[in-house]
């Protein structure tokens, strides 16, 4: 619950959907599991990006989301409410909203694997490579 946004609904939701950090093998395999990576509609002669594809836990990626807009909304200095602001110059603030709740799920299962704390100087330095 270190996490900007995470609170213990979240946290508990986090734990009770994943049930094992062993199922995975990376942060990026969760995020699928979640359904907050982006889908694909494409053919032999084109190909397209669709929003993100909705599988896995609906409960805990509409939680991971309510986590995301409460932190953005908070308006603290944080280094990584700072990329998700960058991102919603870019594009917009939902879209904005669904990448940091991505991000928060890759965060809260590297601690947990791990079982580390959280670093905000860390997430900044994974976010500006990404």
């Amino acid at each position: 619950m270190t996490v900007p946004g995470v609170g213990p609904i979240i946290a508990l939701r986090f734990v009770a959907a994943i049930d094992d950090p062993s199922r995975f093998s990376s942060a990026h395999r969760v995020q699928s599991y979640l359904g907050l990576t982006p889908g694909e509609h494409s053919s032999c002669a084109r190909g397209g990006k669709t929003g993100i594809t909705k599988a896995g836990p609906s409960e805990l990626r509409r939680c991971l989301v309510q986590g995301a807009w409460a932190a953005m909304l908070a308006r603290r200095p944080h280094p990584m409410l700072e990329w998700a602001s960058q991102i919603a110059q870019r594009r917009s603030r939902p879209v904005a909203a669904v990448a940091l709740a991505r991000k928060l799920a890759g965060i809260l299962f590297a601690i947990w694997r791990d079982g580390t704390t959280y670093e905000p100087k860390r997430a900044a330095q994974r976010s500006a490579s990404t």
